[in-house]
């Protein structure tokens, strides 16, 4: 974690961007003495985001395993991708 006074950023951008970009970390902005602002690299920003749309959706699937909600099988899950794919198959013929 990295932690920067405000006004920093005014007169260092250049500097700010750099850190974040080559750590792939946020850096926390104070102001007073306080927490202000969090800047980070925007491509760190959006794999964080993927990896928490990720984590959201296993949380939902666990969830509704343990509320009793069953799978399907990888077996069952091939018949119905091969099924599908001998359907398209046919429309080429």
């Amino acid at each position: 974690m990295h932690i920067a006074a405000s006004a920093k950023i005014r007169s260092n951008y250049n500097e700010i961007a750099k850190l974040c970009k080559q750590t792939g970390e946020p850096v926390y902005l104070t102001k007073n003495g306080e927490g202000d602002l969090v800047v980070m690299d925007i491509r760190a920003f959006e794999k964080r985001a993927e990896d928490l749309k990720i984590a959201e959706n296993l949380f939902r699937i666990r969830a509704a395993r343990e509320n009793g909600l069953t799978g399907h099988s990888l077996e069952d899950a091939r018949a119905v991708l091969n099924n599908t794919i001998d359907g398209i198959g046919e429309d080429f013929r």
